[in-house]
C-alpha cells in the first residue's frame, strides 16, 4: 500500500470540495420551488448563471483552444449526461422516496468500478473494493433501506437507470476533456445544459420571469457555487485521480447532505448518519493509502 502523492490529495481535495458544493443543490432546489418556481426554470437560471460565471475566465490564447470537433464532444457528452441524469432522478421520484433515490443513485461508483475492471482499463485492487464496499454500507446508513412494503419498479429502475448513466458519463467526460482547459470544458458543458433546459423550459411553458427574491437567490447560488465552481473543482479532480476514485471520493456528498439538511432544514442528524458518515471516510481513507494504478 502506498499512499497518494500531494498532487492526487489535491486533487482529492477538490472533488471533496465539489461535492460539497452538489451537495446544496437540494436545499437550493426547495427554496426555489416551495416559492412557486418551476423545477424547469430554476435549472434553467442555474446553468445561465454558471455559463455567464464562468464566460470572463475562459482562456484567451487561441492557441490553447481544443479543436472544435473536441468541443462539439465535450458540449454534446456533458449537455446530454448531465440533463439526462437530472431528468431520470426527479422522475423517479413520482414513484420513491428521496432517500430510496439516493441509495439506488449511489450505487454509480460500484458500477463505474466494475465498468472499469470490464473493460480492462482500471484494476479492481483490493483497496478500492475495501473502500467501495465501506461507502455503500455508509450511504446505507446515512439514508437508510427502502422500506419494507417494497420499492416501486419504475421508480427504482429510473434511479438505477440514473446510477448506470452517470457511470457511463464519468468516464467518458473523462476521457473527451483530456488536455483540454478545466475552465473551457466546464463552460462547454454548462453552455450545452443550458440551451437543452431553455428549449425544455420553452415548450413546457414555465418561463418565469418574475421571481421571488429567495428563488432568484437560490438559483444564482446554485449556478456559482454549486455548479460553475463544483463542476471545474469535479473536473481537475478527475484529470489526477481517474473516473474510480473520483466516484468513490465523490461519496462524501451524502455527509454534507445530512449536516446541511440539519443546519437549514431543521432535519435532525441521528446515530445512523453519524455511522453512515464515519464509514464513508474511513473509506476514503483506505481508498487514499491503497495502491491505485494510472488508467491505461
Amino acid at each position: 500500500m502506498i499512499a497518494w502523492s500531494a498532487n492526487e490529495r489535491r486533487a482529492a481535495g477538490a472533488v471533496v470540495l465539489a461535492a460539497l458544493g452538489f451537495s446544496l443543490i437540494s436545499i437550493q432546489t426547495i427554496v426555489a420551488t416551495r416559492d412557486g418556481v418551476a423545477l424547469s426554470m430554476f435549472l434553467l437560471v442555474r446553468f445561465v448563471s454558471a455559463t455567464v460565471v464562468l464566460t470572463p475566465f475562459l482562456p484567451r490564447d487561441p492557441a490553447a483552444r481544443p479543436p472544435r470537433r473536441t468541443e462539439a464532444n465535450i458540449a454534446m457528452v456533458g449537455g446530454v449526461g448531465q440533463s439526462l441524469v437530472a431528468v431520470l432522478t426527479l422522475a423517479s421520484l413520482r414513484w420513491i422516496p428521496a432517500a430510496t433515490l439516493v441509495v439506488l443513485f449511489y450505487t454509480f461508483p460500484a458500477w463505474i468500478t466494475l465498468g472499469a475492471a470490464w473493460r480492462g482499463t482500471e484494476r479492481l485492487t483490493t483497496g478500492r473494493a475495501i473502500a467501495l464496499l465501506l461507502s455503500l454500507v455508509g450511504i446505507t446508513c446515512l439514508v437508510g433501506w427502502p422500506g419494507r412494503a417494497g420499492v416501486h419498479p419504475i421508480g427504482a429502475s429510473l434511479a438505477l437507470a440514473a446510477a448506470v448513466v452517470y457511470a457511463i458519463y464519468v468516464p467518458v467526460i473523462s476521457r473527451v476533456t483530456a488536455g483540454v482547459n478545466a475552465v473551457r470544458a466546464t463552460w462547454l458543458v454548462t453552455t450545452a445544459v443550458a440551451v437543452i433546459f431553455l428549449v425544455a423550459t420553452a415548450a413546457r411553458g414555465e418561463m418565469q420571469l418574475v421571481m421571488s427574491l429567495p428563488a432568484w437567490g437560490a438559483g444564482l447560488m446554485a449556478g456559482v457555487a454549486s455548479t460553475a465552481l463544483a463542476l471545474l473543482l469535479f473536473l481537475r479532480g478527475l484529470v489526477t485521480l481517474g473516473p474510480v476514485r473520483t466516484s468513490i471520493v465523490c461519496t462524501v456528498e451524502p455527509i454534507f447532505a445530512a449536516v446541511l439538511a440539519a443546519a437549514v432544514l431543521d432535519q435532525p442528524i441521528t446515530l445512523p448518519m453519524v455511522v453512515g458518515g464515519a464509514l464513508i471516510m474511513t473509506a476514503v481513507v483506505v481508498l487514499s493509502l491503497s495502491d491505485a494504478p494510472r488508467s491505461r
